[in-house]
């Protein structure tokens, strides 16, 4: 780590799942950033197609010295790969970022002058941003969590940037593709809890940051540049599975009793008729499957605070 004295390091953390040319081209962007102090710690999540590096990259160069790839031999999920990356890097704090997005050059420097103002934030989040349609915001912070409908709704979500969005403060979740977390506060917390794999994760980890006294942080001064589900597909029965899986596990780690049964109440009679009936009448068959299984994952599972 940096000494205190020191501009602080920063480990950007990202992972690639057989999206060798999106890595490519995050790696691109992050050429552009102006701050000082930074490595990129990229990990290969057991991908099957190879990430081939660039010929430049094995002629070495000052950028190329900041890369260091990190590779699992099984897929981790976010929550895993994004670990075994917080693991590896040496940070005063961790940026992690989805591999398909677009740096701006001064994202670093932004981010971090919240940090500055109150020892309390310990997450900055910037302004995220449609990257087919830059000026469309895909978030702008985020709502509370409804604890009837285990849902919590994007601040601007698919609205026109504007001064709207431009304000500075305190968030209720962090986003998952784009965040600034200090090494304190992991080294507090603890890291995302592996069993959700792949989505809400990024919730799960801001309420037991928020549990443990720390304040998470909109800075729209930071923006990034978003290619919204390139990972897994908006389609994809394993986002139908995990979304409801970990919609439920959710409530049932952050709930109380109260709010539990009246989730379970809202659940079984609400969503989990018309969502079924929704999928056999459109004929997605596999995504009624995936649904289900994603609940009948929570009806097993009694463990609901392991990692």
């Amino acid at each position: 780590m940096s000494h205190p004295t020191e501009i602080p390091l920063i480990s950007i953390i990202t992972i690639n799942y057989n999206q060798a040319e999106v890595t490519l081209d995050f790696l691109e962007s992050a050429k552009r950033l102006t701050y000082p102090n930074y490595e990129i710690v990229l990990v290969d999540n057991a991908s099957t197609i190879p990430l081939v590096v660039p010929a430049e990259a094995a002629q070495g160069g000052p950028f190329w010295a900041r890369v260091r790839v990190v590779r699992s031999d099984e897929n981790l999920g976010f929550t895993g790969g994004n670990n075994l990356g917080m693991a590896q890097a040496r940070g005063d704090y961790f940026f992690i970022v989805n591999n398909d997005t677009e740096l701006t050059a001064t994202l670093l420097e932004e981010l971090l002058k919240p940090f500055a103002l109150s020892p309390i934030i310990g997450v900055v989040c910037p302004k995220i941003k449609f990257y087919d349609t830059p000026n469309t915001v895909q978030f702008a912070g985020y709502g509370p969590m409804n604890m009837l409908t285990g849902t919590a709704h994007l601040v601007g979500f698919n609205q026109p940037d504007s001064a709207e969005y431009d304000r500075p403060g305190p968030t209720n979740f962090a986003h998952g593709c784009a965040m600034l977390v200090s090494r304190q506060v992991v080294d507090k917390v603890g890291r995302f809890a592996e069993r959700f794999f792949l989505y809400y994760e990024e919730l799960d980890w801001s309420q037991r940051i928020k549990d443990a006294g720390y304040v998470i942080q909109y800075q729209p001064s930071a923006s990034i540049l978003h290619k919204e589900s390139a990972s897994v597909g908006r389609q994809s029965t394993l986002r139908t599975y995990y979304m409801t899986r970990n919609r439920i596990l959710f409530i049932r780690r952050h709930g109380s009793l109260a709010q539990r049964l009246a989730f379970y109440a809202f659940f079984g009679f609400a969503v989990l008729p018309k969502h079924v009936a929704a999928f056999l009448i459109s004929g997605q068959f596999p995504h009624a499957k995936a649904f289900l299984r994603g609940l009948f994952w929570n009806l097993r599972s009694s463990k609901v605070s392991a990692v």
